[in-house]
């Protein structure tokens, strides 16, 4: 590989990695508008293993908007990021594939008349699948996004 080309993978890895970490505070913050924009066109998210839904990022971030108001405080955690980018003969392509890891804490709505909190913490976790495209006009943007929960805990 020549130095231009290697400069443009890790160009290319550096951009990945701003969408798959703008993706976990999209979330968290419960920026449906922002999550939206991580999409390209045609892009789909599934959280189907974690009992959601699968479809178009759009109606996804709608289903997302109204569940997560049960979750009100939530953090995720996306790790042990391996990326895979296309490789056309010794040449960055415009495909990537990314697994995560992810550990995602978050505490139910409720508290008791003194407002202390007495709602159970909630913690998911489990393995990201990301397809990502590089678009024309915004750059590197998700294709797909498919949740793989492993676990979840719900303490007393």
């Amino acid at each position: 590989m020549t130095q231009r080309v290697d400069l443009a993978t890790v160009m290319d890895r550096l951009a990945i990695d701003e969408v798959v970490t703008g993706y976990a505070v999209a979330v968290d913050d419960g920026d449906w508008a922002a999550y939206r924009a991580l999409f390209a066109p045609a892009g789909r998210a599934d959280y189907s293993s974690a009992g959601g839904i699968e479809g178009p990022a759009a109606e996804v971030a709608d289903w997302l908007a109204e569940t997560m108001k049960l979750f009100p405080v939530r953090q995720h955690l996306i790790v042990n990021r391996l990326i895979r980018l296309e490789d056309l003969g010794g040449s960055p392509g415009d495909r990537a594939e990314v697994r995560a890891d992810f550990l995602n804490p978050m505490r139910l709505a409720g508290e008791e008349f003194d407002g202390s909190v007495t709602a159970p913490n909630f913690v998911a976790a489990g393995r990201y699948t990301f397809g990502l495209a590089r678009t024309a006009r915004d750059g590197w943007r998700l294709t797909r996004v498919t949740v793989h929960e492993k676990w979840r805990h719900m303490s007393a």
